[in-house]
């Protein structure tokens, strides 16, 4: 939320607050550490579970190569002496190759990952987003504010609340596998 979504939600409450009457309704306010109900909630830990079963074989894969590499570089190390000139050059060449092939691989499984991630987390987003929604309008809250909020009593801090409500409307299937 940025500095002016947060004033202006401000000016509204106080607004709300300084207007008489309209039934003399309370205002009711409410707060939502966003990162802890990202971190809490049932979505969270299924995405985190299937990008692992997704990119999980790649990260072994590339461990795989990585740990090659490092073999016939310290094979390399040990033998150079003994070697060659031409065996030590074409193995010198090979370890080069290794290394930027690993490396190449490294990167491409860290960008995969980093933009299946950032998918993940704004369809997290996007959904938990509306589960608050929902929550203030079923609970009557005329205001919810999330981020750039200094201080917040744990009487308006709603956030165990909606991961409560959160984990009740989510299918047993969205419980993450036992990991092998």
């Amino acid at each position: 939320m940025t500095r002016q979504n947060i004033f202006g939600a401000l000016l509204i409450a106080a607004a709300f607050v300084a207007a008489p009457g309209a039934g003399a309704q309370a205002l009711k306010i409410g707060f939502v550490n966003f990162g802890r109900l990202l971190e809490e909630s049932p979505q969270a830990k299924a995405a985190q579970a299937a990008l692992e079963a997704e990119f999980m074989p790649r990260q072994r894969d590339v461990a795989a190569q990585q740990k090659s590499l490092q073999e016939k570089a310290d094979k390399l190390q040990k033998e150079a002496a003994v070697m060659s000139e031409a065996d030590r050059i074409r193995t010198e060449r090979e370890v080069r190759d290794l290394e930027l092939n690993v490396n190449r691989r490294f990167k491409e499984l860290q960008e995969d990952l980093n933009l299946r991630r950032n998918e993940e987390v704004g369809k997290m987003q996007r959904a938990l987003l509306q589960e608050v929604q929902a929550y203030a309008r079923t609970n009557g809250f005329q205001l919810v504010l999330s981020e750039g909020v200094l201080f917040a009593a744990d009487g308006i801090d709603i956030t165990p609340q909606l991961v409560a409500a959160i984990k009740a409307k989510a299918p047993a299937a969205a419980t993450p596998p036992p990991k092998p």
